[in-house]
């Protein structure tokens, strides 16, 4: 198991830190030493994770904070919250997902539900929380992606998917937006000469609660989208699929707009390895103009004296 390196005094936000990748994420950083707030919808949710993590850490320093990636305005809220403490921010783990609901689902800014909690949201929330990353010395921005951003595209014409809505290539779409987005971030940051490391990383076929709260969403019943139910497609758990995610975020080797994800069966387990970026994401300016469109959408932009 990948062993997170030092992070002693540190401070980090995770978010989707109640379940899956993101607790585990929160509970290895904290592990490491680090202050980590953990971000949940649900804050009986997250007081249950944080118990949890406590009970096999006990000197684990973590905090539950409630934010809502799919309104902006609960954004907007956690942000000012924390920039109103002035305490430099060194990570921000982008998380937090919803993976192929069976119908259109819109969040309370009208966005199609993918696109604004997977990428909307934490766009909006990394570039609020701008200031107190570059606040902090070699500042990190990790945003999980997927690999199933290889097949997708950005629909510039239709990106909130009121034509023809396909939950999985909608999902395509939000995951390879967010890959967009680090490798986007990432170019600002060296042209603006930022001390700040922007990266990606996607867990591989990794068996969390994702592959059913997606697909469960407006039915009766629990139900698991396709992947979960291949089970003739190799697979790992929690503790092995986080680590692409813990090392993009913490390792010293992790460099700025790389990609990382398992190394074995063509993406889907195994260890660590940085992956290639896939032809979805390397179309000239497409970053740049998604990043326009983001900004348009979320109205949050980085501050022109930065």
């Amino acid at each position: 198991m990948y062993k997170v390196p030092t992070q002693l005094d540190k401070i980090a936000v995770v978010t989707g830190a109640n379940s899956g990748t993101g607790k585990e994420t929160a509970r290895r950083l904290a592990g490491a030493g680090a202050h980590v707030i953990m971000t949940v919808r649900t804050k009986e949710k997250g007081d249950a994770a944080r118990e949890e993590i406590l009970a096999q850490q006990p000197d684990a320093q973590l905090e539950v904070r409630l934010l809502d990636l799919a309104d902006l305005s609960s954004v907007q809220t956690f942000a000012d919250a924390l920039l109103s403490e002035k305490r430099p921010l060194n990570l921000l783990v982008n998380n937090a997902g919803v993976m192929t609901p069976p119908k259109r689902f819109e969040t309370v800014d009208g966005f199609e539900l993918q696109m604004g909690t997977n990428f909307l949201g934490p766009f909006a929330l990394t570039l609020r929380l701008m200031p107190l990353l570059l606040a902090a010395n070699e500042s990190r921005v990790t945003t999980m992606s997927s690999d199933v951003a290889t097949v997708g595209s950005i629909r510039f014409n239709d990106p909130q998917w009121r034509r023809r809505y396909s939950p999985f290539f909608a999902y395509a779409q939000s995951k390879l937006a967010d890959l967009l987005f680090a490798q986007q971030l990432s170019s600002i940051a060296r042209e603006r000469n930022w001390d700040l490391i922007s990266n990606a990383a996607h867990p591989g076929f990794t068996r969390t609660n994702l592959l059913s709260a997606g697909a469960s969403l407006g039915r009766d019943k629990p139900r698991r989208q396709w992947m979960g139910q291949a089970t003739f497609l190799p697979s790992q758990g929690v503790e092995q699929g986080s680590e692409p995610l813990l090392y993009a975020a913490a390792s010293p080797e992790a460099v700025s707009g790389a990609y990382y994800g398992p190394s074995r069966f063509f993406g889907l387990v195994g260890p660590t390895t940085i992956v290639r970026v896939p032809k979805s994401a390397r179309k000239a300016n497409l970053g740049e103009r998604l990043w326009k469109l983001a900004e348009q959408l979320t109205d949050a932009e980085l501050p022109d004296a930065m």
